[in-house]
């Protein structure tokens, strides 16, 4: 039996760290992989994640289950940091494994919903988001979103294609910090987004997996929660991963807004049955920190403190990084990293021009061109903006 399986492509920001670390140069510089890291090159454990785990390893009497939709205090708590105000009459959650689980449990009730629904995605989106949808064989379509001239965000474009949804269809929009490009729309256009999904009656999705990583995190959250205010019926998959720095525990939440209560009923109990088939009870130690630490007046402080000295870091990165470039070109044309958010910019750079960044100066980003600006230091900015313009970029 097993013979007769297929390989499958590897997947290509996994065959990067491999190359990364193949490599024998001094002075290699990763920026592919999604990951935090401090000017020191460590995915740190945060302060208040310690102490959470700390009290929870002292208090704790039992590994038995949690519930099928994960522990209540925790998708409470999720859904308060998200939403600020919860409809608890509209809303239904589950806890998920991590971020991606939460997108596949979303595109898994949306099918159950309307079985003949197609998914409307951004062109470019995170890869992960494609390879899910082709793995369950849903059909998508891209809409056009990232301008490659102004590396800014083609609007006009992005409204005529996702005006072409249908009733029932979903699209799949990111919530801040847009992965891959780092461009993001503004709180405008984005009332725009509403009031296309309003006349179409398509479903939003959003994929939330970086919130206070861009602005803060109630800024961050500011057009999730507009679009839970306008419209009857939104998906929501947010992930702890990157915001409170817990990678390894997979965790993250799936919230179903419906339009009333008997709908809200049946999302609850159509996302648990979701949850028992794919993987029975979510796991539960990240989601026990995060409940910690958000029920916790002194740990949610302290965790708020360090997540913004993370995203400060990573707009000072953004800041030099810019200003070196535009010292070395003698133009403004690289401002846009500058006012990219989030972990990630697309660069505009060709795959033959990544490809000398790699060979000739020992610089790893993904061949798309997307940089992940935390992968960088003070030290190493003006080491890639020199290779940058070496590259003709």
């Amino acid at each position: 039996m097993l013979s007769n399986l297929q390989p499958q492509a590897p997947d290509k920001i996994l065959m990067l760290i491999e190359e990364f670390k193949a490599d024998t140069r001094q002075g290699k510089i990763d920026l592919g992989v999604g990951v935090y890291k401090d000017p020191e090159g460590v995915t740190p454990v945060m302060r208040a994640v310690k102490a959470a785990e700390q009290r929870i390893w002292e208090t704790q009497t039992t590994k038995a289950y949690t519930g099928l939709a994960g522990e209540p205090e925790y998708r409470s708590a999720m859904a308060k940091m998200v939403l600020a105000e919860v409809p608890a009459d509209r809303l239904a959650s589950v806890a998920t494994v991590g971020g991606t689980g939460a997108i596949r449990q979303a595109l898994e009730l949306a099918r159950m919903a309307h079985p003949g629904l197609t998914v409307h995605v951004s062109d470019p989106t995170w890869p992960n988001h494609l390879s899910i949808m082709k793995f369950m064989g849903l059909p998508y379509v891209e809409y056009r979103y990232f301008d490659v001239a102004t590396r800014g965000v083609d609007f006009e474009a992005m409204k005529q294609d996702i005006a072409r949804a249908k009733k029932g269809d979903i699209v799949l929009l990111h919530g801040c910090c847009h992965n891959p490009t780092g461009a993001n729309l503004t709180l405008d256009q984005w009332r725009e987004v509403i009031d296309i999904l309003q006349t179409t009656g398509a479903v939003p999705l959003i994929d939330l997996a970086y919130q206070g990583f861009g602005d803060g995190l109630d800024a961050d959250a500011e057009a999730t929660r507009l679009v839970a205010q306008s419209l009857p019926e939104v998906l929501i998959a947010a992930s702890c991963s990157k915001n409170f720095g817990i990678y390894r525990e997979r965790t993250g939440i799936l919230i179903a807004l419906a339009e009333t209560t008997q709908a809200r009923d049946l999302a609850q109990g159509a996302m648990a049955y979701l949850n028992r088939q794919n993987y029975s009870f979510p796991p539960d130690h990240g989601a026990r920190i995060v409940q910690t630490i958000l029920t916790d007046d002194a740990l949610r402080a302290d965790w708020a403190a360090e997540l913004e000295e993370v995203r400060n870091t990573m707009l000072g990165l953004r800041d030099q990084l810019a200003a070196e470039l535009r010292q070395l070109s003698g133009s403004d044309r690289f401002d846009f990293i500058a006012h990219h958010r989030g972990m990630f910019s697309r660069l505009g750079a060709t795959p033959e021009q990544v490809q000398q960044l790699k060979s000739e100066a020992a610089i790893y980003m993904v061949g798309d061109s997307r940089l992940n600006i935390a992968g960088l230091n003070q030290h190493t900015v003006p080491v890639l903006a020199r290779a940058i313009i070496d590259a003709g970029i």
